[in-house]
């Protein structure tokens, strides 16, 4: 498992979830606190390519041994692409949860994604 991180280059959600930026297009995941509360990641159920994302809805579930969560919507968008190798290996968010990446996604409002908590604010939040 990955040390404890929060990248400076990304936006987070309360919710801990994380979205990194690239002009209208956006990569979301989950954060390293969420990924150490869920434990061992055993399933992830992604949306289709296509589906319309609403920022603090669900748009996907992870299932762990302890539980299943859903994996919630930071940022409005259409879905682009599915993060084929983290259906295949689900575990490999907890080895990394910034490189196993969930969705990206052609977002409605870019600019919106600048209300969101930036690292330290996440840190702040979570601790």
């Amino acid at each position: 498992m990955a040390d404890a991180s929060y990248p400076d280059d990304r936006r987070y959600h309360e919710a801990h979830d994380w979205v990194l930026v690239d002009g209208d297009t956006a990569t979301f995941g989950i954060t390293w606190h969420a990924q150490d509360a869920l434990g061992d990641i055993v399933y992830y159920a992604p949306p289709e390519v296509g589906a319309t994302l609403r920022a603090g809805d669900p748009y996907g579930e992870l299932e762990s041994v302890k539980a299943v969560s859903d994996v919630i919507s930071p940022a409005d968008g259409e879905v682009l692409e599915v993060n084929d190798s983290v259906v295949g290996s689900p575990e490999s968010v907890n080895d990394d949860p910034y490189s196993a990446w969930l969705v990206r996604v052609k977002l409605s409002d870019p600019a919106a994604v600048d209300a969101l908590l930036d690292s330290a604010a996440y840190q702040a939040l979570i601790s």
